[in-house]
């Protein structure tokens, strides 16, 4: 502990010496951070030096200054561990030995106490074998009393306040240690950055470079308000780093943009392998595998080229203290107002309920995915997460709707053979879902039924609706198929789905239902 104290000693030195080279600002992208240190030099030429700077990477380092000023050589030198003691470190291990001298201290208190009250007892207590009891004074009884009673009152008063402290005491050192254990996993060793320069006038060099252990994660808040069909999106932003330096009243910037390594693609030959048959057990595992990975697939985010082309930035208001320890800070950015289309979904192959949807016209910027928070008419309904470059349009849903009862019946379900000789299987099934409104105004009803579909020239299906789809690839989707229509106050409707698959009667077949 000692040589912590002494670490953060010689660390306070340095920042004393270089006070100048301030955090300026910080730009926060997902993952890393950019900091930014500025220092003033007077005109002539020297060294600048920024000490106590975290761990970053050399390749990210960029040394500017102001006209007439001219930056030489630029050296990064290493400072170790022990030494690189940052500021919040010194002063948490500063104030653990402070509070373990308060309970040692506090243990002398005990011990002292114990002494009295051990030598009170002995008084009081009958003589051992031979020995005889010492002669007292009937008249200095009275005195003696009292003086034992106030005696063995303060001695055991002592103690069981100095217990109470102790624990306190033990409270405060555990949450010291947390706390600087939690600083000490984020920090590396420090470096010191050596500038040469020369000034014809005074002014100020600046210096930025990468870090990691530092980002944002976006996090939404969605209010749907039913009655005048508006959504109000809300964007906020938890902050948080473990660089081993804290940020004291520095200007805060969050980007979407992510830096990474870029390199050209270029195209790669496209060929067609016409693949050996498999025994139909394999083939049949390899089909369930490939639907399975299809189902699961989810289209990656892809950048878009608004406001600054590639990214979106906010500048947070004023200047914020963000310490090195890892706690979250939340952020908020931008908050904003658009109409939406509400309709009410359903698809009653996978759940009888209907569930309460928003859309409207994605809003312009670069929004990362991440979780949202769901509102409806000033309730919380849930929350999901919203993969938001995958989609075209912005659907948020806001829960179910119990005023909306959906009901499904299997009609029909027959298994047996077709064609030839019966040398085909043939599988026919009919559902029917009956939807039903109990609210006191319309509302539009979507409902999806994802059809059969083969992919296989040797499987036939045949698909009968009524009422016929309004759309036979819903969401550019194959064999999803949409009924949109409104429906009125206690109104019921009905739609029915029925299919013929026919296929090899000797074939295995994935998915049938």
């Amino acid at each position: 502990m000692k040589n912590g104290i002494l670490g953060g000693a010689l660390f306070l030195l340095l920042i004393a010496g270089a006070a100048h080279a301030r955090v300026t600002g910080v730009v926060l992208y997902p993952g890393s951070a950019t900091i930014e240190r500025a220092a003033s030099v007077t005109a002539g030429s020297g060294k600048l030096e920024m000490t106590g700077l975290p761990g970053f990477d050399l390749r990210t380092l960029r040394v500017e200054a102001d006209p007439g000023i001219r930056i030489g050589e630029v050296a990064v030198q290493e400072v170790g561990r022990a030494v690189a003691v940052s500021q919040r470190e010194a002063e948490l291990e500063a104030r653990i030995e402070s509070l373990r001298d308060e309970k040692a201290a506090l243990e002398v208190e005990v011990k002292t106490a114990e002494l009295v009250r051990n030598y009170l007892a002995s008084l009081s207590s009958p003589p051992r074998g031979g020995e005889k009891q010492a002669g007292l004074d009937p008249k200095a009884i009275p005195a003696v009393v009292e003086a034992m009673r106030r005696g063995a009152g303060e001695s055991y008063g002592v103690i069981h306040r100095a217990s109470i402290q102790q624990r306190a005491i033990d409270r405060q050192i555990a949450a010291l240690e947390r706390d600087l254990a939690r600083l000490k996993s984020g920090a590396r060793d420090a470096r010191t950055l050596i500038v040469s320069y020369s000034a014809s006038r005074a002014g100020e060099v600046r210096a930025a470079y990468q870090v990691p252990n530092a980002g944002w994660r976006p996090v939404y808040r969605a209010a749907l308000e039913s009655a005048t069909s508006r959504v109000e999106l809300e964007r906020q932003a938890l902050v948080m780093q473990r660089t081993g330096e804290d940020w004291s009243g520095v200007r805060l910037r969050l980007s979407t943009g992510q830096p990474r390594a870029a390199q050209v693609l270029d195209p790669q030959p496209w060929q067609l392998v016409i693949r050996p048959p498999a025994p139909a057990a394999v083939a049949a595992r390899s089909m369930a595998m490939e639907m399975r990975d299809k189902a699961a697939e989810v289209p990656a985010a892809a950048p878009t080229q608004v406001e600054t082309q590639y990214h979106t930035e906010f500048d947070v208001p004023g200047t914020v203290d963000l310490p090195a320890d890892g706690r979250q800070v939340t952020v908020s950015l931008a908050r904003q107002s658009i109409p939406a289309k509400q309709r009410l979904r359903v698809v009653p192959r996978r759940d009888a309920a209907a569930m309460v949807t928003a859309e409207a016209a994605l809003p312009e910027g670069v929004w990362i995915p991440g979780e949202v928070q769901l509102y409806r008419d000033g309730s919380y309904v849930g929350s999901t997460f919203w993969q938001v470059q995958a989609k075209e349009r912005l659907v948020l849903p806001f829960g179910r709707d119990d005023r909306v009862h959906v009901a499904v019946h299997r009609t029909q379900s027959r298994s047996g053979s077709a064609g030839i000789v019966g040398q085909r299987a043939e599988r026919e099934i009919a559902d029917l879902y009956t939807v039903t409104s109990r609210h006191k105004l319309p509302v539009e009803l979507l409902v999806l039924e994802a059809s059969p579909v083969a992919v296989s020239d040797e499987i036939r299906v045949e698909a009968a609706f009524n009422p016929q789809p309004k759309l036979k690839e819903w969401d550019n989707r194959r064999g999803v198929v949409a009924w949109e229509q409104s429906l009125a106050p206690g109104e019921t409707l009905k739609f029915a789905a029925g299919y013929t698959i026919s296929y090899p009667k000797d074939a295995a077949i994935v998915g049938l239902p």
